[in-house]
């Protein structure tokens, strides 16, 4: 399982780490608009407002046998459920939206799941991941949710996961202001600045999420490679030990039966 973990994990992680870049630019882009933008209140996917419905987008593993990779994942959003959005979900206005089968079970037994898919962990196809980022701006703009957060694992190196809860509804303001951001966002814009932020934040928002995926399987691979080698390193020293009283105790029974042979021996001399 350890070699099969680390085969995927080459392909998981050469995906997560060519698109980073990507994203990346993509965000300072938006970063760079949003900052020009004469005003953003017409765009709804920028506007925060009091909090009374959320959607929580938990990503997790269709397969165990990866450490605390799952357990750590729903421990994370019972913390939010009864800390950060406990008067929400006290209300019944928390929507769980569960990618993997491990979090959608554990969470199920204590709350409803409004939203579940055991193959995206497994394809990383991005049209279906694209699908339920629109999905959840249709539901922000319509104000059926007023905060959207992704709970998953961010993949650091083979041994490592960050585990994270990032905003992702609505955008925060991220260019920062001031002079450096002014500077930086020095464009001449054709068409406008506000129409090419209402083409470019749903391809950017459906792109995050793509790439939350991405770092969740790649952690997912990442941990069970670590598990399996520790599992691995365990057994060999359970057998180590096995070994030892194993030899101690045929040690044992050899002297036993040589001294009942030599007490037989002498009797019968005497």
């Amino acid at each position: 399982m350890k070699m099969v973990s680390a085969a995927k994990l080459r392909r998981a992680q050469n995906a997560i780490i060519n698109l980073r870049p990507y994203s990346n630019k993509l965000n300072e882009i938006l970063g760079n608009l949003s900052s020009a933008a004469d005003s953003l209140d017409g765009m709804p996917l920028f506007q925060e407002r009091p909090i009374e419905k959320v959607a929580l987008v938990v990503i997790s593993s269709n397969r165990g046998l990866c450490g605390g990779f799952n357990a750590n994942v729903s421990k994370k959003v019972e913390a939010m459920l009864q800390g950060e959005f406990a008067e929400q979900a006290a209300k019944g206005n928390v929507k769980l939206y569960c990618i993997g089968k491990k979090a959608a079970e554990l969470l199920a037994r204590r709350h409803d799941v409004a939203w579940r898919n055991e193959t995206l962990t497994e394809t990383s196809a991005f049209d279906e991941i694209a699908e339920l980022g629109e999905q959840l701006m249709n539901d922000f703009i319509s104000h059926q949710v007023d905060c959207v957060k992704i709970v998953y694992n961010k993949f650091i190196n083979p041994a490592t996961q960050e585990l994270c809860a990032e905003d992702f509804l609505p955008i925060a303001n991220l260019g920062g202001g001031g002079e450096e951001s002014a500077k930086k966002a020095d464009y001449i814009f054709e068409p406008s600045k506000e129409e090419i932020l209402t083409e470019l934040i749903p391809k950017i928002l459906k792109l995050q999420l793509y790439k939350t995926l991405l770092d969740s399987v790649a952690s997912e691979h990442g941990a069970r490679m670590t598990a399996m080698h520790k599992a691995t390193d365990n057994a060999t020293e359970i057998l180590k030990d096995l070994r030892l009283k194993y030899n101690n105790a045929r040690q044992s029974s050899i002297t036993n039966e040589l001294i009942e042979i030599v007490s037989g021996a002498e009797a019968l001399n005497n």
